[in-house]
This record gives C-alpha cells, structure tokens and sequence, in this order.
C-alpha cells in the first residue's frame, strides 16, 4: 500500500470534515451558489479521486501481492470510503439546514478511520 496516498488522504478528509464543521457551527448549509459550499465541494471531489485511485492501486496491490491478505475485507475498506464520501456530499446537499454540512463531517471523519483500518489489514500478514 502507498503510505503516502494515505497520509495525504487522511489529511485531505480532515480538511474537509474541518471545513464542513465551520459550516455547522456557522449554520449554513452547503450550498454550491456560495463560495464556502463550492469550497467544500471542490475539497470532497478532490478526496473521492484520491480515494478512487488509491482503491484502484489497492486492488492492483492486492492481486500482484504475495502477502496473505484478507482480501473481502481489504477490498471492503478499500471501496467503502469511494462509497461513503459521495453518499454524504449529496446527502449534505439535499439537506438544507444547517446539519446537512454535519453529514459531510461525519462521512469525512470516517475516511481516515477506514484508512488506518486499510493499512492494518495491509499489515497484518506482512
């Protein structure tokens, strides 16, 4: 696994969960008329093509590796945050109050959980 993509990945999410929390507390929604929720729009989109290449250079890893893996829950941990990161930017759109930027900072929160979790079942039979 690429140590690197990772750090930067994680943070990436907490960037966004920070910037999404700002909105919270300032109570607007996330809304891509205004420069905030562009903002933190442009930062989600640059975290989900992160997250799709680094799913793309784990599954390439996993399969030319000699290492014993657990690979549905690599794979799992791999493709759940390309998943989770989306599903909370819309989420977060629709919901037009000021807890639809919450939704963004709980789902980016969860990148960096899964990405240590990634990196352990990386690790474990190394």
């Amino acid at each position: 696994m690429n140590d690197v993509l990772a750090t930067t990945l994680t943070f990436v999410a907490l960037g966004a969960a920070l910037w999404a929390l700002v909105l919270v507390i300032a109570g607007q929604p996330v809304r891509p008329d205004r420069w905030h929720g562009l903002g933190a729009l442009a930062v989600v989109a640059l975290l989900e093509l992160g997250l799709l290449a680094q799913a793309v250079a784990g599954i390439v890893a996993m399969v030319t590796t000699e290492r014993e893996l657990d690979g549905l829950s690599f794979v799992g941990y791999l493709v759940g945050p390309v998943l989770i990161v989306p599903l909370a930017a819309f989420w977060g759109l629709v919901e037009r109050t000021r807890w639809g930027p919450g939704v963004l900072v709980i789902g980016c929160l969860t990148v960096p959980v899964m990405i240590l979790r990634l990196g352990q079942v990386w690790n474990a039979h190394g």
